[in-house]
């Protein structure tokens, strides 16, 4: 059971372009602003923006699950036949992240809040 689609991860070649250009869009500087990791709220959603997420395997934004245990729905997700592209990983705070892709190559996200 998922508590729905809240976070969507864009990998990015050029972080300052890319700040620039979603700045622009949702009207909003970012609440997070790091050479790693620039990060919007906007409209109840979570826009990330990831400078490595090419080099992680990511072809294209990502939308993050979020899920009350994420090891059991990756568990369920690789059994189903999904294929692990992230295995879980703490991405700070007590954050958990994962991802997987699907038979035709989507991008799933798993997202587990410290509260679950």
């Amino acid at each position: 059971m998922t508590a729905g689609l809240d976070t969507i991860i864009y990998p990015v070649k050029d972080l300052d372009r890319a700040k620039a250009l979603f700045t622009a869009l949702l009207g909003t500087e970012p609440y997070a602003d790091e050479p790693y990791y620039v990060g919007f709220k906007d409209a109840g959603q979570d826009v990330g923006l990831d400078p490595h997420g090419h080099a992680k395997g990511m072809t294209g934004p990502v939308p993050y699950w979020h899920v009350a245990d994420i090891r059991a729905t990756l568990a369920a997700l690789l059994e189903a036949g999904a294929e692990p592209l992230q295995d879980v990983r703490d991405v700070g705070g007590g954050r958990l992240i994962a991802s997987v892709k699907d038979a035709d190559g989507n991008l799933v996200g798993l997202l587990q809040d410290p509260t679950g």
